[in-house]
């Protein structure tokens, strides 16, 4: 098995998977943004092992794993990993999903999450809900582990009601996986309040005790690039993820290009909606996109005009227009 983590220039810059976001169109647009120093590996949205097994949720299912010609090559260009994350609760399917991904597609890695805070998911025994079901826990990851050669990481918080840092990566570093990124909050807080990055160290100094070869992130509250890496020096870790941070500013991994001008914004926003556009046509709706939009149409003079018109679009010729109108 070749394992990639190994062999990664540190510090570690990760763009966390995030629903509805992290899909072929916008990891496209964040790699052509970015300086390969400072984003080694991307992820795909969440993606269920339960729903792959049924051969017509796997259809709708498997579209999150979907890798466009345009970013594959990109990503070769750039030496970025691509990793495809999984969740659910049960071993077996695991196994054999972990299995078909590794035959079927082309990733570079398997991540499992333990981490997602979302009620619903969580009241079914899924994701964060895990870390009160550590055997459990361990079993998925080697059957996965068992299913491909890929390395299999986990990304994973710090307890459920309150911080279980310590007795929590003392488990998962049971199984020795290629990487464990620890978000600094419980899933009781979901995204509030300021991440623990004690919590993390301490969580990266259970992996030293037990087993260096696992690379350890920390994920939560990253502001920057030069922010990152003053977090990885002071917590003796591996590398950083980035969540949120990418929606304050989508240069994010290029930290040379500070100051983006409307002219790049709106350029950058008609891009992001070609390659959606060519990626999903009508099948994915174009509501989708307005999150994003909100990123691009922000810190200029008529920005406010121009979202507002964004957000009552309807197809993708009302966006190119309202682009051409907002730059002549």
């Amino acid at each position: 098995m070749v394992n990639f983590w190994e062999t990664l220039q540190k510090p570690i810059f990760a763009l966390a998977p995030m629903e509805d976001v992290t899909d072929t169109s916008f990891r496209e647009i964040v790699a052509g943004l970015a300086i390969p120093e400072y984003l080694q590996i991307l992820y795909t949205e969440f993606t269920s092992v339960d729903g792959m097994n049924h051969p017509k949720g796997k259809i709708r299912v498997g579209e999150r794993l979907l890798v466009s010609e345009s970013e594959k090559a990109l990503l070769k260009q750039k030496n970025i990993r691509l990793i495809a994350q999984i969740w659910g609760k049960r071993p077996e399917l695991f196994h054999k999903i972990a299995r078909e991904i590794t035959e079927e597609y082309e990733f570079d890695g398997l991540d499992i999450n333990m981490g997602c805070p979302v009620k619903n998911v969580v009241k079914n025994g899924c994701c964060s809900a895990l870390i009160n079901e550590p055997s459990l826990a361990k079993e998925i990851i080697l059957a996965t582990m068992e299913a491909t050669h890929l390395p299999v990481s986990v990304k994973t918080r710090t307890g459920i009601k309150s911080h279980d840092t310590e007795i929590w990566i003392e488990h998962l570093m049971e199984t020795k996986p290629a990487a464990i990124i620890l978000h600094g909050r419980t899933q009781k807080q979901q995204s509030d309040g300021l991440a623990d990055w004690e919590e993390i160290a301490k969580g990266a100094r259970i992996r030293d005790r037990i087993h260096s070869g696992t690379r350890f992130l920390g994920n939560g509250d990253v502001l920057s690039v030069a922010h990152g890496k003053e977090l990885v020096e002071k917590y003796g870790i591996d590398g950083v993820m980035i969540g949120r941070g990418i929606f304050h500013n989508p240069w994010f991994f290029n930290p040379d290009f500070s100051a983006p001008s409307k002219a790049d914004k709106m350029a950058q926003m008609l891009l992001h909606t070609q390659v959606f556009e060519r990626n999903w046509g009508a099948h994915k709706n174009l509501n989708v996109l307005k999150r994003f939009y909100k990123i691009y149409t922000s810190d200029f003079q008529d920005a406010a005009k121009i979202r507002a018109e964004l957000m009552e679009s309807t197809t993708f010729e009302d966006v190119y227009r309202i682009v051409r109108n907002g730059t002549n």
